[in-house]
């Protein structure tokens, strides 16, 4: 057997290493899944440490959501990993570069035009990416998260907001990935050099815009009325020199009753967003109940749906909470997360576009995937940054993660210097609570995929002696 293996050309060898390292991926994402699930389905009561901070019927109600969640996981993960190698043992690859080449040849553009070329077969790969994802999509939020309270959104605002997403994406997608294959093609043997440099001012550019001319596309933006709290906030951003020019709120309830803030700009102009299901006196689900007196069969109807479908009821952060999160948010800047997750990021694009420069040039990459006469630029950037990285991008992932733990410590430790640690103990229950967290992890599950540490870590390090 070993022998049969050395003697693959080498084209199958790479063929099927990327299969076995995908499968072994997904073997190990779902054994990790299995531990958290297993902890779901036995932990049936509050742990003792845990009894003065959550009650009982919101830790079972949290225990179901994310066993639901876990469930839904594990299916979605294993027709996601199905799907993709039925397209690799299939020819799916080459057979959509087909389809798209005949496609444009229909409007008079041949072989050397491979940038049209690219950009038909990238159209038709997002659109069968979506049309085979909608279900699941579907079911994730008109069943699991309809079921929890949590989804606010009508079938046609799904679709209807489903659809924008797609022209949105495809409105930048084409264009940044023509002019990237262009620079690719015309840069020479420093190439990677220039086309991570285009890639650095574009993703400048989009965070720079995104929130006032992309975000608004989907979601309603509106100023913090003046008041004590966005007096408070500006105070607090002025006491450490944060430039802070506009506070938002984004009417996130008619999507979903879960809650978030962050902010965003680059140097002198920052702004603050906050999520109106995050503010107690500000989110209309919180105003849901009290409606207008109507007939009895409307107050029957109500009342029956009330039932069915359970919220999260007072929901959300008191002014001072709020401004404790904020103050979380803000050590993130103060303490030069934000920068330094930037650099790491632009380090490895960096690397990644020196080896591409470096493999690009290998035919039986391309062979591999079922390219035995042509090298296309798009194709070959697929299959290296997605197959051929796809071990350096687990092991990245990971120590990513392992730095954003620690980044989160350290975003708490600044809000309790700030002397926010009770309003900031208090907020991650009441977060914890509304978004249903469930607070009890596997180590090993917890380890590799928490950004964020688990809840009762975070309330231990807010509580105990301070670290220098």
């Amino acid at each position: 057997m070993l022998q049969e293996i050395i003697a693959l050309p080498v084209e199958d060898k790479i063929f099927y290493a990327v299969l076995v390292f995908s499968w072994t991926v997904y073997i190990w994402e779902a054994y990790l899944a299995y531990r958290q699930r297993k902890i779901y389905r036995t932990t049936m009561h509050v742990p003792t440490e845990l009894g003065k901070i959550m009650d009982s019927e919101t830790f079972e109600k949290s225990r179901l959501y994310q066993l639901d969640k876990s469930n839904f996981g594990f299916w979605s993960g294993l027709y996601s990993e199905a799907e993709g190698t039925l397209i690799l043992l299939l020819g799916g690859i080459p057979f959509l570069w087909k389809v798209s080449g005949n496609l444009t040849a229909r409007f008079g553009f041949g072989p050397e035009y491979e940038i049209f070329h690219s950009l038909a077969f990238l159209m038709l790969a997002t659109l069968f990416s979506a049309f085979t994802g909608l279900p699941w999509s579907l079911y994730n939020t008109f069943v699991i998260e309809e079921k929890h309270g949590f989804n606010q959104q009508s079938l046609s605002f799904f679709l209807k907001d489903a659809l924008k997403k797609f022209a949105v994406t495809q409105c930048i997608l084409l264009p940044v990935t023509s002019l990237l294959l262009y620079i690719i093609k015309i840069g020479g043997d420093y190439f990677f050099i220039y086309a991570w440099l285009f890639t650095l001012i574009v993703s400048l550019i989009l965070v720079t815009i995104y929130a006032d001319y992309i975000a608004p596309l989907f979601d309603k933006f509106t100023p913090l009325p003046d008041g004590e709290l966005k007096s408070e906030i500006e105070s607090m951003a002025k006491s450490i020199d944060f430039p802070l020019t506009k506070v938002y709120v984004v009417e996130g309830s008619k999507r979903s009753s879960h809650s978030n803030a962050y902010f965003y700009g680059f140097f002198k102009n920052k702004r603050i967003v906050l999520f109106d299901t995050l503010l107690e006196d500000y989110s209309p689900l919180n105003k849901s109940g009290e409606k207008e007196p109507g007939t009895v069969e409307e107050n029957e109807t109500v009342a029956n749906e009330s039932k069915s479908k359970p919220k999260n009821k007072k929901q959300g952060c008191s002014n001072p909470e709020v401004l404790a999160v904020l103050g979380h948010e803000l050590g993130h800047w103060k303490l030069g997360h934000t920068v330094k997750n930037i650099v790491i990021s632009q380090m490895n694009s960096f690397l990644c576009f020196f080896l591409f420069a470096v493999l690009i040039g290998q035919k039986e990459l391309f062979m591999a995937f079922g390219f035995h006469d042509t090298q296309p630029t798009l194709i070959g950037l697929m299959i290296i940054f997605q197959f051929i990285f796809s071990p350096y991008n687990e092991l990245l992932s990971f120590c990513l993660t392992v730095l954003s733990r620690r980044f989160e410590f350290q975003a708490d430790a600044f809000a309790r210097s700030m002397g926010r640690s009770s309003e900031l103990y208090s907020a991650l229950i009441k977060l914890n609570k509304d978004n249903l967290g469930f607070p009890v992890a596997d180590w090993l599950f917890s380890m590799w995929h928490y950004s964020h540490p688990p809840l009762l870590e975070r309330l231990r390090a807010l509580t105990g002696p301070k670290q220098d």
